[in-house]
């Protein structure tokens, strides 16, 4: 092992070849900057984690396109040093939220009241499609903010200063957030239309609030399967509301009588 290359570690793979492994410790935290072929390679890397380290105009939006050690630990490094903070995922903490670093050009804005799950939590892309692991499930983090899987941008959900990747929570506006339900708004008349899929698109019915429309496309899917209808659907929780007055409300609520015939 060269004297020059401080930091650097060989190791074997399993089938023995060798590789290279880099690492430093910076205020008392032991921090692998990585695996790589060559004694040469993890060597750079370690030289350039320590200039990240000494340098504090440094920065992830003004570092070089081409880096001796993967970006992401330029970000967990720089935050770092500047807050004092260490975590896995590529996060830089400013003063009242948080950027995650998806990549050198795609980076989301967070609150700080997300900060302990994204730091725990790698958020990975296909490409519009953002999700995390999760007890061994992809969890598709809009459901985070109350967005359903299959919601459509600009109907069920905007992004308030048009940025698609700040999901601080003052800039996400819900319009739907029930299955089979869609905000209407006629000349400043806003009510919910209720509707699901038998064979073509059938309309349930208006309401007032959103809550009841949910409990119209509950009570439709029932209406469905008692008449026979087998395809499966996932009915809407409704949050607030006690078992007795959901109770009430379904039995009260109108649907299309199509529906029994359907």
């Amino acid at each position: 092992m060269s004297r020059n290359n401080t930091g650097v570690f060989a190791a074997r793979k399993k089938d023995n070849s060798i590789y290279y492994r880099a690492s430093l410790t910076y205020k008392g935290k032991h921090i692998s900057l990585g695996s790589f072929n060559t004694e040469e390679a993890a060597g750079e890397a370690y030289r350039y984690a320590r200039e990240i380290l000494d340098t504090p105009s440094l920065l992830p939006e003004n570092c070089p396109l081409e880096l001796p050690l993967p970006f992401e630990k330029l970000v967990i490094l720089t935050n770092f040093r500047d807050n004092g903070l260490y975590f896995s995922t590529p996060i830089y903490l400013r003063k009242s939220f948080f950027l995650y670093y998806l990549s050198r050009e795609r980076i989301l804005k967070f609150d700080k009241d997300d900060l302990f799950y994204y730091s725990s939590h790698k958020i990975m892309a296909r490409g519009n499609h953002l999700f995390v692991a999760d007890y061994g499930m992809q969890v598709n983090i809009l459901n985070r903010y109350e967005i359903m899987s299959y919601a459509v941008p600009g109907r069920d959900y905007d992004f308030a200063n048009g940025d698609t990747n700040d999901f601080r929570y003052n800039n996400i506006i819900i319009h739907n957030r029930y299955r089979g339900v869609r905000r209407k708004d006629d000349e400043g008349n806003v009510f919910y239309e209720a509707y699901i899929h038998v064979n073509g698109t059938i309309k349930i019915g208006n309401y007032e609030r959103e809550e009841l429309a949910a409990i119209a496309y509950n009570k439709a899917i029932d209406i469905l399967h008692k008449n026979g209808f087998k395809r499966k659907y996932t009915p809407n929780y409704v949050e607030n509301i006690s078992p007795r007055e959901y109770a009430e409300l379904y039995s009260s609520l109108s649907v299309n009588p199509y529906l029994y015939e359907a």
